[in-house]
Formats: structure tokens, sequence, C-alpha cells
């Protein structure tokens, strides 16, 4: 297995919280792995570094062979890394087709001269929306197109979260709590969605969840935290079952 993104020594504190306290992981291409932990263990400060949101105190990130530590999200973007939020962040007056539109890498109109020459970008336009609307196809999204976000469910807003985290060319997405508030069938589409991506596209996704009697049956590796550490690492079951990860997630 290839590794995607490698985490050493990762540390991050607020004030007098140790946040993260010296996380090592690594995540290998092509794989769903997800973080899990009680509430305060450290897994939504780790995907804030990870995504350039935080800089951490010390430690490094590493993307495709490259030290990617500190950089802002928009240069992480621009790699690679693409990430969506467990209250969706939608453009609500924008129909569904606007809103995967925006994650277009390299849009003409974001250069005054370009946008002026219809002949420059006519044809990237047709080609963008071909590949979104397929992507919202992909996504059981397609009869929606020309909906406006502000419509859609919960879960039919996290799908569109997903669709234009696509639309960038991402390698890697991080979901945070992708089904969190769904119903149980959209929870169970959702993640059969994510596999059949990871399938198809080859994209690698790295997610925070907390249901796991859902989330467990469709990733390949899981990651334990608690307080601010990893406490475990591997095949499901086998986390699953770890003495550590019973006493600090399970409470058992």
């Amino acid at each position: 297995m290839v590794e995607l993104l490698q985490i050493n020594g990762i540390r991050k504190a607020f004030g007098s919280l140790q946040a993260l306290d010296g996380v090592d992981f690594a995540v290998n291409e092509k794989e769903i792995h997800i973080l899990i932990g009680p509430n305060g263990s450290g897994k939504t400060t780790l995907i804030n570094v990870i995504s350039g949101f935080y800089k951490p105190d010390s430690g490094r990130v590493t993307f495709s062979g490259r030290d990617v530590t500190g950089l802002p999200a928009h240069k992480l973007y621009s790699l690679g890394i693409s990430r969506t939020f467990q209250i969706p962040s939608l453009f609500t007056k924008l129909t569904v087709l606007e809103n995967v539109l925006v994650g277009e890498k390299g849009n003409p109109g974001e250069s005054f001269a370009r946008s002026l020459l219809k002949r420059s970008w006519a044809r990237q336009e047709e080609d963008a929306t071909k590949r979104a609307l397929a992507i919202l196809q992909g996504l059981g999204l397609g009869k929606l197109w020309d909906t406006r976000a502000n419509t859609l469910s919960g879960g039919q807003m996290k799908l569109l979260e997903m669709a234009r985290a696509l639309m960038t060319g991402a390698k890697l997405i991080l979901l945070d709590e992708p089904i969190s508030g769904v119903n149980p069938t959209l929870a169970h589409e959702i993640f059969g969605r994510i596999v059949k991506l990871r399938d198809d596209l080859g994209v690698t996704f790295l997610i925070v969840e907390h249901r796991l009697e859902i989330a467990l049956s469709y990733v390949d590796t899981v990651t334990a935290m608690a307080l601010g550490k990893v406490v475990a690492a591997g095949k499901p079951e086998l986390v699953m079952a770890d003495p550590k990860v019973i006493e600090a997630y399970l409470g058992a």
C-alpha cells in the first residue's frame, strides 16, 4: 500500500488545553479511513490541522510525498485536499449545479481579461458543466440540478458538499460527520456512494464519524483517539476489540 497522507508528531494546544499530543498515523491511497473517539479527543482539531485551518505547534504533515505542514487551506485545495463540514457550508441561494461548479479549478471568471474573451472560456465552461452533472448523477442528485440548495434535506446537503469536493479533482477528501442527523436509510446510501467513489475514481477518504453502527461496515481502517493521542489503529474489528478503545471510547 502507498501512503498518501502521513502525520508525524503533531501537537496543537489552545492555551493550557493540549488538543493534540504527538499524533502519528497514516492514510493509504484509495482507502476509506475513519477517525473515532469520544468528544474532546482531538479528531476535529486534527482534521483542521490537516486541511490548513489550524497550524500545528510542532510535527509534520506530508501529502503525496510533499511537506505541507502549515500551508493554508487554499494551497492544500490546489494540491488535492478538500473537505466537508459537519454543518454543510453551501451557497444556499444558488442551485445545486451552481454549487458544484464553484469547485471548478481555474475558472475563467476568476480572470477579468479572460472573462471578456468568450472563445477562451465557453468550451471550458461547457466541459465543466458536463462533469458537474455527471458527479451529481453519481451521487443521486442529478434530478435536482436546478433546485436551490436551501430546499434540500440535510442528507442531500451533505451529498452536495461531497459533489463540490469531487469537482475540485481532490485526491483526498476529509469528511466531518457525513451522516450526522441523517436517517439510517440515507446514511447507508451515503456510505455506499463513498465506497463507489473509492472504487471507481480512486478517491481517498478520511472521515470523522460517531455513528459507528453504520460506518464501520464500510471502512478499511480505523484510527481511535483519546485525550489528543492515538490509542489504536488498524482493521475495524481489531480496533473495536482493543481494551484501550473500549475504555476510552465505549466507556466500558
